[in-house]
């Protein structure tokens, strides 16, 4: 009587730490798939051509140093957006302006370097 009533309070006990676990699946096709399963190229993402214009011509109050800035197209979420050119003045002296650029599908914004 002892070793029953024992069993029975081993399960009961072992029962309450156990949790359910459901698992549901389903299988589209049937045949045979002659690629296997694997790696799918990403999308093909449209990168914006290059644009290419005359600088507009320097404001009266433009610093005597001031570069052009041309525009370009930067992302923001899905869209590509047109930032026109601006003259901006370098923030040390001897700086470049690396203007920012499309490889591939990725973005780089532009930069002053010496």
């Amino acid at each position: 009587m002892k070793t029953k009533a024992l069993v029975i309070l081993l399960l009961a006990g072992t029962s309450l730490f156990a949790r359910t676990h459901v698992a549901v699946g389903i299988g589209i096709g049937g045949g045979y798939y002659p690629y296997g399963y694997g790696y799918a190229p990403p999308p093909v993402v449209y990168t914006p051509p290059p644009a290419y214009y005359a600088p507009a011509p320097a404001p009266a109050y433009a610093a005597p140093a001031s570069v052009w800035i041309s525009g370009y197209y930067y992302p923001v979420g899905p869209r590509r957006v047109w930032r026109p050119g601006y003259w901006a003045r370098p923030p040390y002296a001897g700086a470049v302006w690396v203007g920012p650029r499309w490889v591939g599908a990725r973005f780089y914004g532009g930069h002053w370097r010496r």
